[in-house]
């Protein structure tokens, strides 16, 4: 019977000649994600958009629905617009902000912060699992398949492990893309929550290569990727415990990283060219054309007059005077309801949402 075991696991060869031969092409994209990201002017913008689009995906993994339209009405922090769903993808964006800049200040990936991602996700603080009865079961038999460990203090070493694992290099000279593979399955087989194990270990994912030096942005998100396998995403995890099919595994994990990278990379450049077009309406034809007001344009989808008064240091009247403007001339589109206004910066809306 397989059994969990601290990292680094013993007498196991993870970099089999093809494992070998589709890394450079991973680590490739993802240099050139780093350079393209680094091109932004304010990466807030990347930041926002992108993990709203994350936020939707990886929650969709855990049959979390929401639509574009009601998450976006979500950040404005409107009266009565926000669905269940919809309020649970911005946890998710809370959370992975917060996980970001811990790992941004503190140069480390501790429990102390994975315990915060999780508490931020669900807004409890129930902590790691301490009772019994979690097991992993096929959804549509019901059937069994994986039991996590159960008791309360072999969850506790096995976490203290792997922190230890993601934070000290010298434990195992390993590519850092194998290791973000291995921390996951790892993460993901120890189940140390009662809830958002999922969502919890794909923010991991994208931690551990900002501490690994291979991103310097939390852009690169494997969600959509797992959406479009997730049968396979899942019958790969099981595979490792079932028969040791790590090679299947890491090639999946790495095939992941390589087209989303490129896939986030033609993003960008397209999100670039559309800020452009809008730059040059904005300075030739309106007096209070700024880099400011661009920048709040696409960095919320959907902004509202607060929005522009905080960002801008401007007045109610003259944040009002703007967005209408633009919204009458077409730039935006204004929306009602209530009693209540915001505006659609809807060219950034169509490019993010038919992705």
């Amino acid at each position: 019977m397989w059994e969990l075991e601290h990292l680094p696991y013993k007498e196991l060869e993870l970099e089999s000649k093809k494992v070998l031969k589709a890394l450079p092409r991973a680590h490739f994209a993802l240099a050139e994600l780093k350079g393209v990201a680094s091109s932004i002017p304010n990466q807030e913008i990347l930041i926002n958009t992108l993990a709203l689009q994350e936020a939707k995906d990886s929650s969709e993994i855990e049959n979390i629905i929401t639509t574009h339209d009601d998450l976006y009405k979500s950040s404005l922090d409107l009266e009565n617009l926000s669905s269940l769903g919809a309020k649970e993808v911005q946890n998710y964006i809370s959370a992975l902000k917060k996980g970001y800049y811990k790992v941004q200040n503190e140069d480390l990936l501790t429990n102390k912060s994975i315990l915060a991602i999780q508490e931020e996700l669900e807004k409890n603080n129930a902590g790691f699992r301490s009772v019994s009865g979690t097991s992993l079961k096929n959804a549509k038999t019901g059937e069994v398949i994986y039991t996590p460990p159960q008791n309360k203090y072999e969850i506790e070493d096995l976490m203290s492990n792997l922190e230890k694992y993601i934070n000290i290099p010298e434990l195992e000279d390993l590519d850092p893309i194998i290791k973000m593979a291995l921390i996951h399955f790892q993460f993901e087989s120890i189940h140390s929550f009662y809830d958002g194990n999922g969502r919890t270990g794909r923010i991991i994912n994208i931690l551990y290569l900002i501490l690994a030096g291979l991103q310097d942005l939390p852009i690169l998100y494997l969600s959509n990727y797992i959406i479009k396998n997730k049968q396979e995403y899942y019958q790969l995890l099981q595979g490792i415990r079932d028969e040791g099919a790590w090679e299947q595994w890491l090639l999946f994990m790495i095939k992941g990283v390589e087209e989303t990278s490129r896939d986030t990379i033609a993003l960008i450049h397209e999100m670039k060219e559309l800020m452009m077009r809008f730059k040059y309406q904005l300075r030739e034809n309106y007096k209070f054309y700024s880099q400011d007001l661009l920048n709040n344009l696409f960095k919320h989808p959907y902004t509202k007059i607060d929005f522009l008064m905080e960002e801008l240091s401007i007045s109610r009247v003259t944040a009002s005077n703007y967005l209408n403007r633009l919204a009458t001339d077409g730039l935006l589109s204004k929306q009602k309801m209530g009693n209540q206004v915001f505006f659609i910066n809807y060219s950034l809306f169509k490019l993010l949402t038919a992705r």
